[in-house]
């Protein structure tokens, strides 16, 4: 079979793509220069994920002998050499926009990388002081001669790898000599830009550059042949045996070191590296050739994330669109009162995150609020939610936290946090046995003069500040009796390991979100047949799972209308006859992360809309705890349409997903362009404008006293 002929699109390829989209935005001329080189540094680093997570899990099935096709119908084997295939291809694109497009015309801008033959005499003086006083005291040369004594070097850090001559060989019968290595780990504390003096703009060294020019220094007396960079990636794609785990922070520890010595998945070395270099590392690394990438340019373009964001330069940067507040909440009044009065609905980073933190913060210090539940699977370094979660338990309220040890590559901070929370005497759960638990909920139990109020919040992101500020998300905080009912049951089912009791409103994962997406297709195919109106819409950041595409395939078939707004990884061929004609497939790619789940059906002109925190993949659905929400407030539902809506009409930054699995920019047949993100944060500008305008001209007569 060809994958022409699978009705599914390769999950491991459409990754790629999605990491091809982003290297577009590398690419696009209508991008400024630093944000260029950002989006460079974030496909590289999106290349890194996808060895760490799919080419370490795809290895390991091959060299176990695996050769169950995937739904398109490829064995693991094939699936790798398709990949090798698809990646050299990216990496080529990569190195040829970041030596023939960002490198001049940064330098253009006043950036400039200097290489070692560019330095002039006091910047070449500055480098020499700078080995001689930190990297040599900083740096240790360690000697090898093979994989029994090669050292366990951090995953996807830079090292270099010296070649010396000089020393006589252990015969010494010829008199020739023979040549030996050594390896130098660049660490992570030392910076990999070296700022050089200069007259104007920047001028910088890379820390690789700087350690070859005097590395002869390390090694008195001896030749230095070769001084190469190198950087390996493993296999990250460890399980967790949780059934015979006695301690569960143990074993995930324990984890983490598994995933520093895992097998090594790739190889990238300097394509200036000998011939000599290059074969002692992959055997040394026991790696095959093919698992050799040798770059033209610096290795781990990701690290350039960190130049891209340096101050300075603003003019090379997107115009700042600082998050707004909502128009809602009224000066003065406490999160409490404005949730009272109507459910709040939030669309990030559009709005500001703040009201989410401030409920937690307001419902750590009030002396009516009794409990708190939360869960917590991603935070950022200094989490005020965790601050507020610490000090509402050190207040004596009952803090009941769910803390995601098993959340990838973010275990480390998570027991951190969890071992913090019960020091200031809140109830923790490490997850869920066999389930992570994704879902976005924190459930305030307030005493009120009527009796006892759940006050919820349900997002489709992590409680996580920092990422707010550039990932597309929606909160939504609510007192709704029935969905806090709901989310009290999945919150107590999860921590006491029982069964929640039937939910009004909400549905969860793994206990039958699946099939109420299937029911609620199945409601507009049906619709359909009988003559009426159908479609769906969803914003998703990945499709995958089987059941729901051939749903999505019958609802085509039938005459609904679907479009689907996926940012990532789309398993669904759209546009084919008989097929999926019906279905069209867009995704953004933009200054924010689309990150917001959202779903809406037709349902005979009365919409049913939904936020989640589950994609629709087969580990999101059967092997997460995740939460479909109904949004009914008619103003918030309203509000969600219209955003759903106005993802289709981007003729900027939209691609369009073709049959074959590759993308063409949507364009808008000479209509005026339209950025999605740009006209949502220009409407909420608007409407605080509007209320602010509001505010200054209305009369509030002072009243006295009692009157």
């Amino acid at each position: 079979m060809t994958y022409s002929q699978s009705k599914y699109l390769n999950r491991e390829l459409s990754w790629l793509e999605f990491d091809q989209r982003v290297l577009d935005e590398a690419r696009d001329p209508g991008v400024p220069f630093l944000e260029r080189l950002k989006f460079l540094a974030i496909s590289s680093s999106n290349l890194d994920e996808f060895f760490r997570v799919r080419v370490g899990g795809l290895r390991m099935l091959r060299d176990q002998g695996v050769t169950r096709p995937c739904p398109a119908g490829f064995s693991p084997s094939q699936q790798l050499d398709m990949i090798q295939n698809r990646v050299r291809t990216l990496h080529r694109g990569q190195y040829e926009c970041y030596s023939q497009e960002l490198v001049p015309q940064l330098s253009e801008h006043g950036i400039r990388q200097l290489l070692p033959g560019q330095l002039n005499e006091p910047q070449s003086v500055f480098a020499e002081r700078l080995f001689d006083e930190e990297l040599f005291s900083v740096l240790s040369p360690g000697a090898v001669s093979g994989a029994d004594d090669f050292p366990l070097l951090p995953n996807e850090s830079l090292n270099v790898c010296v070649r010396l001559g000089g020393r006589d060989s252990a015969s010494g019968a010829t008199g020739e000599t023979e040549s030996r290595f050594a390896i130098i780990p660049l660490g992570e504390t030392l910076s990999r830009f070296i700022t050089l003096p200069t007259d104007g703009g920047l001028s910088y060294l890379l820390l690789e550059d700087a350690v070859a020019m005097f590395v002869d220094r390390f090694f008195d007396g001896e030749r230095v042949l070769d001084c190469a960079p190198f950087r390996v990636t493993r296999n990250a794609d460890m399980m967790l045996q949780e059934d015979d785990a006695a301690d569960l922070t143990a074993e995930m520890e324990e984890l983490l070191i598994q995933r520093r010595e895992g097998e090594c998945v790739r190889l990238e070395i300097s394509r200036q590296a000998a011939e000599e270099t290059a074969a002692f590392l992959w055997n040394a690394l026991g790696v095959g050739e093919d698992d050799v990438y040798r770059h033209p340019g610096p290795l781990d373009l990701g690290g350039f994330f960190g130049l891209a964001t340096r101050s300075g330069f603003d003019d090379l940067k997107y115009d700042d669109w600082p998050p707004q507040p909502s128009t809602r909440i009224v000066p003065g009044s406490t999160m409490f009162e404005t949730i009272s009065e109507d459910d709040l609905l939030l669309i990030h980073p559009y709005e500001s995150f703040e009201p989410v933190v401030r409920f937690l913060e307001e419902a750590a210090d009030d002396p009516d609020v009794l409990a708190i539940k939360q869960t917590l699977y991603r935070t950022s370094r200094d989490s005020p939610v965790v601050a507020a979660l610490t000090r509402a338990a050190e207040n004596k309220k009952h803090v009941t936290v769910i803390v995601e040890l098993k959340a990838r590559f973010d275990e480390a901070r998570n027991i951190r946090w969890a071992r913090r929370l019960e020091q200031a005497g809140a109830q923790v759960i490490y997850g869920v046995k066999r389930l992570k638990t994704h879902a976005k909920c924190c459930i305030v139990v307030r005493r009120e003069p009527d009796g006892i109020r759940r006050y919820v919040h349900f997002g489709t992101g992590n409680y996580n500040e920092a990422t707010s500020r550039i990932y597309s998300d929606v909160s939504l905080l609510t007192c709704d009796d029935d969905l806090g009912n709901d989310a009290v049951s999945l919150f107590n089912a999860a921590t006491g390991a029982s069964q929640p009791h039937n939910f009004r409103r909400i549905a969860a994962a793994p206990l039958g979100l699946r099939e109420t997406l299937l029911e609620l297709i199945g409601s507009e195919i049906e619709r359909r047949r009988q003559g009426q109106h159908a479609a769906i819409t969803a914003k998703l950041n990945s499709l995958v799972d089987s059941r729901l595409i051939d749903s999505l395939y019958e609802a085509s078939q039938q005459g609904v209308r679907v479009r689907l707004n996926i940012r990532g990884i789309c398993c669904l061929r759209p546009g084919v006859p008989g097929l999926s004609e019906n279905i069209e497939v867009v995704s953004i790619i933009d200054r924010f992360l689309e990150h917001a789940r959202i779903f809406s059906f037709h349902h005979g002109g009365n919409p049913r809309v939904f936020i989640s925190s589950a994609d629709w993949m087969p580990r999101n659905l059967d092997k997460r705890i995740e939460l479909l929400v109904p949004v009914d407030n008619t103003e918030c539902r309203d509000r969600l349409v219209t955003f759903l809506d106005s993802c289709f009409q981007d003729n900027v930054k939209a691609r369009l997903l073709l049959p074959d699995g590759s993308q063409t920019r949507r364009t808008g047949d000479h209509k005026a362009p339209y950025r999605v993100q740009e006209e949502a944060y220009r409407m909420v500008c608007e409407q605080v404008h509007d209320a602010e305008h509001r505010r200054m001209t209305e009369f509030i007569p002072h009243r006295a006293p009692g009157s």
